[in-house]
């Protein structure tokens, strides 16, 4: 089973048991996450998607660490002129064991609802 969650502003796909690095969230080591933007779950064959996320569904999991990334070194000059710039950036990041990915089912009478609508 897996899904595909949008967090931080891209889509992430996960699995329970996995460790997903995202960028930095604000929690605390120790913490639970939980993730209510779910855009697709795949469940042995079975697909949902959402329309956009898919409802009564979410992804939790437990903050592992919080940390930084490796340094990158960004570079720019001008030829000719003796103009040059070293940036340096590190990027901030969360990372996040899965725990689990929950889907409620839906009420049997909103099924109905939609039946009744369909034969009309």
């Amino acid at each position: 089973m897996y899904a595909i969650i949008e967090a931080c502003g891209r889509q992430y796909k996960v699995e329970e048991g996995e460790t997903v690095y995202f960028e930095k969230l604000g929690e605390d080591e120790g913490k639970k996450v939980s993730f209510d933007k779910v855009v697709l779950i795949s469940d042995n064959g079975k697909i949902q998607v959402g329309n956009p996320y898919v409802t009564n569904a979410k992804v939790e999991g437990k903050v592992v660490s919080n940390g930084r990334g490796k340094k990158i070194l960004v570079f720019k000059y001008k030829p000719k002129k003796n103009e040059r710039k070293t940036r340096g950036h590190r990027q901030d990041y969360t990372k996040v064991e899965i725990t689990s990915i929950k889907v409620k089912a839906e009420k049997a009478a909103s099924t109905e609802k939609k039946e009744k609508a369909a034969a009309k």
